[in-house]
């Protein structure tokens, strides 16, 4: 459930699950605001970045795993994510609200998938998962190589090279829009809208190079995806994650009906 950070802590909602999200891809690609319409809940709007709109593939290490903060699951603790995802706002009182929503969530395991369907109505799906991490001194290597991938009925993934070291991504960046969003939003069957918080302290990113996105995507996402991530990436980045903490969802009020 990959959202978005959290400077300051806060009390929304009861812990649902802590963990580690390390070595985050992230390929960004811009996207007509027509094709996400759809796909926005109730009570949200699209965030855009320079009037343009977004969409990611993230890729990323789902590590130390325990529900309710406390509760670590047997073979289940340590695994990948690949994710789409676009970017959404909302007002609560005077605070700007910026989240992220999922257009599809594959994990390695089908229990972690029906856990995150039954609690938020995420869209997961699981397939096997692989994933190449060059490290050096606890750290991914520069010209160092990230990929992800998963196997259907034929294999998908995602990847670059790390160049140069981390630091924090300025404020109007278009890095630090994509990993600055603090809250999830999913749109349930009813048509309700469901809100959580995570919370993580600010992650420094590594620029990339050579982004390799082999996947089939009207299969994986749907036709209308083909074109805009058929695209050369508005950028591509690695951001290198932090503990986490997801609170428990709350469905908006002004969403509810």
């Amino acid at each position: 459930m990959e959202a978005s950070s959290q400077k300051q802590a806060n009390t929304d909602g009861k812990i649902f699950l802590t963990a580690d999200w390390r070595h985050l891809l992230l390929v960004n690609y811009e996207v007509n605001p027509d094709i996400l319409a759809p796909h926005v809940p109730r009570g949200v709007e699209l965030d855009l970045f320079g009037g343009k709109c977004f969409v990611s593939l993230v890729g990323f290490m789902f590590l130390r795993t325990r529900l309710l903060g406390k509760l670590p699951i047997p073979f289940h603790t340590n695994f990948e994510e690949i994710n789409l995802r676009f970017y959404v706002k909302r007002k609560e009182g005077e605070e700007t609200r910026r989240g992220v929503c999922f257009l599809k969530e594959i994990v390695p395991r089908y229990a972690i998938a029906l856990v995150a369907r039954k609690a938020y109505g995420e869209r997961y799906v699981s397939h096997p998962m692989s994933h190449i991490l060059d490290i050096k001194n606890s750290a991914l290597a520069v010209n160092g190589r990230v990929v992800y991938s998963w196997l259907d009925e034929k294999r998908h993934s995602i990847g670059a090279k790390c160049t140069g070291n981390p630091s924090y991504p300025a404020a109007g960046s278009q890095e630090h829009f994509i990993i600055e969003h603090y809250f999830g939003y999913v749109k349930s069957p009813a048509g309700q809208t469901v809100e959580y918080r995570v919370e993580h302290p600010e992650w420094r990113v590594l620029s990339c190079k050579e982004p390799r996105v082999d996947v089939d995507v009207a299969r994986t996402y749907g036709p209308e995806f083909v074109e805009p991530l058929s695209k050369t990436p508005a950028s591509v980045f690695v951001a290198e994650g932090s503990p986490v903490t997801v609170r428990q969802g709350r469905i908006l009020p002004e969403a509810a009906g």
